[in-house]
């Protein structure tokens, strides 16, 4: 299956965002591309183009002022404060993607 361009455009910033990290692991899943940042789950780029992060439940109300969005599996069924969908019209700019792959990279709500 063909992923979406705008998730795989999305997927291309994110590779190279993270091109200087030693450790990084791609995996499908949340029906996404999925970036593994030293062993645990950081960000994924969705099918939209729209980013999952990883978050610092602490984090979760303050990051919702920033542009975040709640999560979700499916209809009606939330992801919980450890996780944060963020709108492709958010991270246009490559400083804002990275701003939300650090806050995945620095996540650690395991």
């Amino acid at each position: 299956m063909q992923p979406d361009p705008a998730q795989e455009a999305l997927a291309q910033r994110i590779r190279a965002s993270l091109a200087s990290h030693p450790d990084i692991r791609e995996k499908r899943m949340f029906g996404g591309v999925s970036f593994m940042v030293d062993g645990q789950l950081a960000v994924a780029a969705g099918k939209d183009g729209d980013l999952l992060v990883r978050v610092d439940p602490a984090q979760y109300q303050d990051l919702l002022t920033a542009g975040g969005q709640p999560a979700y599996m499916g209809v009606g069924r939330p992801m919980g404060e450890g996780w944060m969908n963020v709108p492709m019209e958010i991270i246009t700019d490559d400083e804002a993607l990275a701003w939300w792959i650090a806050v995945g990279r620095t996540s650690r709500n395991v």
